[in-house]
């Protein structure tokens, strides 16, 4: 998958209340939560941020609780994709489990500045800011196929279906 936009960057160690705050946690409708996304650290973000933009950040990215509310914000607020020098292990697997490319590049992230063009390329890996390249870890075959998909729900629907129809 080839993904196209700006940067957006962050610091180190945004944890999910930074990401979506607390008093929003009364739903799981990505519509409403992606006016408030990173709303913690930059309130005007939402404004800010086009379809396929990218977020880049330190380390620890999505520390903090475990509530899947961040990785759908980020997603519903129009972010392609989330680089960064690490992820909290929980947000990792719920930004796979909801369908958020993530990719871990920390060369990519010191050279990428708010504002830098990026593409990546989730399938080999490639992060390009500002036409010089940096290599990530594309994801294995079976996790690259749930972002695909969309999301873990619509893996295993489409997995059924399969089973159903060649039994």
């Amino acid at each position: 998958m080839i993904l196209e936009g700006k940067v957006h960057k962050f610091g180190a160690n945004i944890d999910t209340d930074v990401i979506v705050p607390g008093k929003y946690l009364v739903t799981t409708d990505p519509a409403r939560l992606a006016p408030h996304c990173m709303e913690g650290i930059d309130p005007e973000f939402s404004k800010k941020v086009h379809k396929g933009d990218m977020i880049f950040a330190e380390e620890n990215f999505g520390c903090g609780s475990s509530r899947e509310h961040a990785p759908i914000a980020v997603k519903a607020a129009g972010v392609s994709c989330v680089v960064a020098k690490s992820f909290a292990r929980i947000f990792f697997r719920n930004a796979i489990n909801i369908g958020l490319p993530i990719m871990v590049c920390p060369e990519a992230v010191d050279y990428a500045k708010s504002g830098s063009a990026v593409r990546v390329d989730t399938d080999s890996g490639m992060v390009n800011v500002d036409g010089k390249s940096f290599k990530a870890e594309p994801f294995p075959e079976f996790i690259a196929s749930i972002i695909q998909k969309g999301g873990l729900m619509e893996y295993v629907k489409e997995r059924l279906k399969q089973k159903e129809s060649h039994p």
